[in-house]
């Protein structure tokens, strides 16, 4: 059995998120359709995790097992991913195929990923389908202040999204900050793992802070309820980009094409 891992990125307004889901499209139902079409048995393919219907990803992987590699093109050579490239939609881009062992996990190895949201301070044109617009400055002093208070975070209950199947909402942050920006501010947090819709929700309530609408004191009562509802809005998905994803003892830059 070989494994490879997939180094891709999607723009994801058109898609319900990676992973496939009942009669909607999803990133993973077209990564597999086109691999198995090629490779001309079924593929299945395993992602890093899941991004929200509507959410982009400019470094994402997946892996998928062939039982054998004695076909006419090997996955990870040019020849198989120019094939790819021109088999896939506009949309979704595959740079690099890696043979790497059988024990690494897309998944389950990954030890942190790492995301971006982006905000315009002024009204955007073509990059309008890929940040959030907000009217007016933001005081990124308080929100940093609260960025601190999510490193020191276990529980995010008040930040998942409602009624998930997981069996834990902690989860362990290493990063968090905001930050200025050409033309707005830039959002970036990195943690094991991640809740569904926990980075906008995140982002939504932090926006607040920033616009005297929320205190400090306000935001540490949020993290203590444990209760989604106590949060603010969830910021739109178009601005929210997966930027990274780390695997022990293999570099990121091995990944790349």
């Amino acid at each position: 059995m070989s494994r490879f891992f997939i180094h891709m990125a999607y723009d994801g307004s058109d898609y319900c998120g990676w992973q496939i889901q009942p009669n909607e499209p999803t990133v993973q139902q077209v990564i597999a359709h086109a691999l198995s079409t090629l490779l001309k048995r079924e593929i299945p393919v395993t992602g890093a995790g899941r991004t929200d219907t509507g959410v982009h990803a400019s470094h994402y992987i997946a892996h998928f097992d062939l039982e054998s590699t004695s076909h006419d093109y090997l996955p990870s050579t040019d020849q198989f991913l120019f094939k790819l490239n021109r088999f896939l939609p506009p949309d979704i881009v595959v740079y690099k195929i890696t043979p790497v062992p059988e024990d690494l996990h897309a998944r389950f190895s990954a030890t942190y990923r790492t995301y971006h949201y982006h905000i315009s301070s002024i009204k955007p044109l073509y990059k309008r389908e890929y940040c959030h617009h907000v009217y007016g400055e933001l005081d990124t002093e308080a929100i940093n202040k609260c960025c601190k208070v999510i490193i020191k975070t276990t529980d995010f209950t008040s930040f998942a999204k409602l009624h998930t199947d997981v069996l834990t909402n902690n989860c362990r942050v290493t990063h968090a900050r905001w930050k200025h920006v050409d033309q707005g501010y830039l959002f970036e947090i990195t943690a094991d793992r991640f809740l569904r819709n926990m980075v906008r929700s995140l982002t939504g309530t932090l926006l607040n802070v920033g616009r005297g609408k929320l205190d400090l004191g306000g935001f540490k009562k949020i993290v203590e309820a444990k209760d989604r509802s106590q949060a603010g809005s969830s910021a739109p998905a178009k601005g929210l980009f997966l930027v990274e994803i780390g695997y022990p003892n293999f570099p990121v830059s091995s990944l790349r094409g």
